[in-house]
């Protein structure tokens, strides 16, 4: 069953929109929780096609958009919110990932009888991967790390750290979106919110205090982040184990909008062999 757009509506705070791809057989199934990366959403490329690959394992996937995405509970794709997208920040997208979770694990949730609660994977994607990596150090609930692509230190992100004075001073800077040309905005808060959490969003630190099964997945040839970012979380976690992908992207080649019915070779080769360390 597929279940696209539910809304975890929050007091005073903005909804959660969130999917769940699962075959509806009564029997509790592990729960994957998907963390999109920076300037993505739940629906972008074949991420779909990636939730209905799991799905398909009796896996119970939920993928979801960060609540300052830049995306609405009316249009999830895309950012035409670039007011929320300008408040974002990294303690939000933890807060947001620790909402669903307990949404998801809370007596009210509607597929109660199809989850095993006992067991819980994070993916990230990307900047997801730095949010899942974090969470995971605070929350015992979760049993297995998965990253994708994912940064090794958000410190030395260029949205972080670049032109600090002339953010602060006119209170925004704009990264250009090369797809859709936007121009998207990053309030000061943000590097604001960056150094009053800095010791808690050291993912050095928190990736040393994990002691549940993590599997680092990374291309060789990433363009965005480079491989030495997956060596290195690998290094700081001697339980971890590294996946490398020969001759593909960040993305493991797929693209937005993908129009295909199935995987680019490389990215189904990421996704079954996530759902194989999920099961083993």
């Amino acid at each position: 069953m597929i279940f696209k757009n539910k809304i975890l509506y929050r007091t005073e705070k903005k909804p959660i929109v969130w999917d769940a791809f699962f075959n509806s057989n009564g029997k509790r199934k592990p729960i994957v929780i998907f963390c999109h990366g920076y300037k993505g959403f739940k629906d972008w490329g074949s991420w779909n096609l990636v939730a209905k690959r799991f799905s398909k394992d009796q896996l119970f996937f939920v993928k979801f958009n960060f609540s300052h995405n830049g995306g609405t509970t009316e249009n999830p794709i895309d950012f035409p919110d670039l007011e929320a997208f300008a408040e974002n920040n990294y303690s939000k997208e933890i807060e947001d990932l620790d909402a669903l979770l307990n949404h998801l694990l809370s007596q009210e949730f509607e597929y109660k009888n199809e989850i095993d609660i006992t067991d819980i994977t994070l993916i990230g994607h990307s900047r997801g991967g730095g949010i899942s990596i974090i969470k995971t150090r605070e929350d015992k609930r979760i049993t297995k790390l998965i990253t994708w692509a994912s940064i090794c230190d958000f410190g030395k992100r260029t949205v972080t750290i670049s032109d600090l004075e002339q953010w602060r001073e006119e209170g925004v800077k704009y990264v250009l979106n090369g797809r859709t040309k936007q121009q998207m905005p990053h309030n000061f808060q943000f590097y604001e919110d960056f150094r009053a959490n800095e010791q808690r969003l050291h993912i050095e630190t928190a990736i040393k205090q994990i002691d549940t099964s993590i599997l680092i997945i990374h291309s060789k040839n990433d363009p965005s982040v480079p491989f030495e970012e997956a060596t290195t979380l690998h290094s700081w976690n001697s339980k971890s184990k590294l996946l490398v992908i020969d001759n593909s992207n960040h993305v493991f080649d797929a693209s937005h909008p993908w129009e295909h019915k199935i995987l680019p070779p490389a990215l189904k080769t990421v996704a079954e062999k996530s759902i194989a360390f999920i099961k083993n």
